[in-house]
């Protein structure tokens, strides 16, 4: 039961209020002044303190900071703007005048005590994620991934652009959403933004956003997407697929905080952090002229670079159980575990695709699993063996190859036996990302 302390000298108010509120399921305490409520009653311990204004001896608003983060309601029958705005300025939850509508005023209890009861709820699941797991969920134990976390806490509290380097799949948003959970700017939003899933033609409408008739389509004025960040954390995903003049754009965003609709003459300030990340070797598109010197300087304050599950040995069945732990709740699914022969297989497959392929393939075993537990079967993965082809192909070992050449390697070596869903799925990608990755890299379905 919410418990509820009424601070109101007048005693007519403060008894029809505390009768009002006793009927509604609440238990009430009172008191006809600041110094009586602090002396008679441990405000700590009531989840909502509703105040007058004026009372005798100090306002109702010092009662604010003595409530341990209880939510504190002032009314009064001095409406006006200015006490309003005054009481919100020193903490108080919200502002009801006098003579109040008791509907109203049960309305406003309801709603206060439920933000309350969520900001409260909140913090528990953030301290529980945090002792479970270094930084925002995020698992590892190995030392590469024990400098990602280190890196986390030096860079989140600061405003620095951070630019994460890791191979599809390895978690880049998670990180980018460490930063921001992690910052100044929490309570502000962070925009996520593919800049692979967007078309050329649109990704500066879509950034900048555009005037009405700027173009055609634009029928309106619209914001962008670094409009719809002010005040919080812009994360720009494979920022390595921007096309150089959105760069130039960007660019004068990091070094002005200006903003400009195409199609507008005029400025506007914004005020971002910008975490940007990519697959690519930015330093050999800056060689051949595909993205901007000094851009690239621009984004690399910090670099985070996170390794491929491959080279995380000691974390991947820890990762392996999480995720299955995950996946059974958001499935809701009582728990599974997974047998001795599925262990030995998710510890000697490769994970091309990393950690979205796994917890793919680990959905995959949830839902297909009978309540038994999970089976090798169920993972629908090959485990690795000396002369597997997706390890070893003559002279040329994985780790001599480039993302983009095992990439290309994989697919040639398993297009003939496997679907296109087949193959996205064993990369850990959607299709229309394996589509999109032959075009580029040239290697088309054969028809045959």
């Amino acid at each position: 039961m919410n418990r509820i302390l009424i601070v109101e000298d007048e005693s007519v108010i403060r008894n029809a209020l505390h009768r009002l509120l006793e009927r509604n399921g609440y238990e009430v305490a009172d008191a006809g002044s600041v110094v009586e409520a602090e002396e008679q009653h441990d405000l700590g311990s009531f989840d909502l303190v509703i105040a007058d204004l004026r009372l005798p001896g100090k306002p109702g608003t010092d009662i604010i900071a003595k409530c341990d983060g209880a939510p504190v309601l002032i009314m009064t029958s001095y409406a006006s703007v200015r006490s309003a705005v005054d009481s919100m300025k020193q903490g108080a939850a919200d502002y009801i005048a006098k003579p109040f509508d008791h509907d109203e005023m049960l309305l406003m209890v309801q709603r206060l005590l439920q933000q309350n009861r969520m900001a409260r709820q909140n913090v528990a699941l953030k301290s529980d994620l945090q002792r479970s797991y270094p930084v925002s969920g995020m698992v590892g134990r190995c030392e590469a991934m024990e400098e990602v976390f280190n890196r986390i806490r030096k860079a989140a509290p600061t405003d620095t652009t951070v630019l994460i380097l890791g191979e599809s799949g390895t978690g880049k948003e998670l990180v980018a959403r460490a930063l921001h959970e992690n910052s100044e700017r929490s309570d502000g939003p962070i925009i996520t933004v593919n800049c692979a899933a967007i078309p050329d033609t649109l990704i500066e409408s879509e950034l900048f956003g555009h005037e009405k008739g700027a173009f055609t389509g634009a029928v309106g004025t619209r914001h962008g997407l670094v409009e719809s960040a002010d005040g919080g954390t812009l994360f720009l995903d494979e920022i390595g697929e921007l096309p150089l003049p959105a760069q130039g754009r960007l660019l004068r965003v990091l070094q002005e905080g200006e903003i400009r609709r195409v199609g507008s003459p005029h400025e506007r300030k914004v005020n971002i952090r910008l975490v940007a990340a990519t697959h690519r070797d930015l330093q050999q598109q800056v060689k051949s002229g595909e993205f901007r010197e000094d851009l690239y300087f621009r984004l690399r304050v910090v670099e985070i670079h996170l390794p491929p599950l491959r080279e995380r040995e000691s974390d991947i069945a820890e990762m392996a159980e999480f995720l299955l732990e995950k996946t059974c709740r958001r499935l809701n699914r009582a728990p599974l575990t997974f047998s001795q022969g599925a262990l030995e297989t998710i510890r000697s497959y490769p994970w091309p695709g990393n950690v979205r392929e796994m917890e793919n393939a680990i959905e995959r075993a949830v839902i297909l699993s009978d309540g038994a537990g999970i089976s090798a079967e169920m993972l629908s993965i090959e485990p690795a063996t000396p002369d597997s082809p997706t390890i070893q192909t003559g002279a040329d070992t994985e780790a001599d190859l480039s993302l983009e050449d095992y990439f290309c390697k994989f697919v040639r070596e398993h297009e003939k036996g496997m679907t296109e869903t087949e193959l996205a799925k064993r990369l850990g990608i959607s299709r229309k990302a394996l589509w999109e990755k032959r075009q580029r890299l040239g290697i088309p379905r054969s028809k045959g």
